[in-house]
């Protein structure tokens, strides 16, 4: 399963960790994605989302129709 936000698309960050001797290694800084459930009053049933913290607060903000929608009109299965 990747590591992508449903809601925001956040994906991971790449880069390089650096040792005290200064060698260069890859790395990559994953998005804090949680597995939720959210209740959708209009359709009367759970939906399961992968969300970043971030995508919890927009959908706090703008409500789990809202996204659900986008969601669906962009063609994100949910």
């Amino acid at each position: 399963m990747s590591a992508v936000c449903q809601v925001t698309g956040r994906e991971p960050g790449y880069g390089k960790r650096v040792s005290h001797s200064h060698r260069r290694t890859s790395r990559r800084w994953e998005p804090n994605l949680q597995t939720r459930r959210y209740w959708v009053p209009s359709e009367r049933r759970w939906v399961r989302l992968r969300v970043s913290t971030k995508g919890m607060k927009t959908i706090e903000k703008r409500g789990i129709d809202a996204v659900v929608a986008e969601l669906r009109a962009k063609g994100v299965r949910c």
